[in-house]
């Protein structure tokens, strides 16, 4: 079911300097460029409207180069991240993450203890993108638990990435809702709906997450 409230959030937040250029567009240009020297836009980008930002983003995650040169324009790009729909193709595209899990691992966690509204939901994004796996689980739910989530996009994404966590790890995320948690209760909440909004979560598990939202 479609929550009101975050749709009028949303439409609050779409930026306002657009050319109007369709998503699919801009990844088909964001391929092309990553192919030849893409580090001329990077470097020449003045990123002042969605689309130039959003065409970095995607270009970022296909460009194919040394990991070092990749992270420091990630860490540049960073800090023109305003908005989720740029955020999430940054870091879901950002297919480094999966050839080198852990130097990835160690540059996001730079921005762990962030208290800016994208950069939390960086670290919750990425996360949720490329470290959902055995060997990463129990790392990932305390990087969420510990991040600063008094802004709405950071408490979306780490609400997001607990309810995919939730449908690859139900009993782990079940047992950290019920247990002593520092979600604040908009997160917790966020949280709860987005399982069972989610398709992806067992109908059971749905049903037991639903009976926490009177915890928080």
């Amino acid at each position: 079911m479609t929550n009101i409230e975050d749709i009028v959030s949303e439409l609050a937040r779409l930026p306002r300097t657009t050319f109007g250029i369709s998503v699919p567009a801009l990844r088909q240009t964001a391929r092309r460029i990553a192919r030849d020297d893409y580090r001329i836009l990077l470097d020449n980008s003045r990123l002042e409207t969605f689309e130039l930002r959003l065409l970095n983003a995607l270009m970022l995650g296909y460009a194919r180069d040394d990991l070092p040169h990749l992270l420091d324009c990630f860490a540049r790009f960073v800090p023109y991240v305003d908005d989720w729909a740029v955020c999430d193709a940054l870091c879901q595209g950002f297919t480094a993450a999966r050839c080198y899990p852990e130097p990835v691992w160690d540059f996001v966690m730079q921005y762990r203890n962030s208290r800016q509204e994208f950069a939390v939901r960086i670290v919750a994004v990425v996360l949720l993108s490329h470290y959902l796996n055995d060997e990463y689980i129990d790392r990932v739910m305390a990087v969420l638990d510990s991040l600063y989530t008094e802004k709405y996009y950071a408490q979306m994404g780490v609400a997001w990435a607990l309810a995919t966590l939730c449908a690859k790890y139900p009993e782990k995320c079940l047992q950290y809702l019920r247990g002593s948690n520092n979600l604040d209760a908009t997160t917790f909440k966020m949280t709860i709906r987005k399982i069972n909004e989610s398709f992806r979560v067992e109908p059971e598990v749905k049903r037991q997450a639903l009976l926490l939202r009177g915890l928080k």
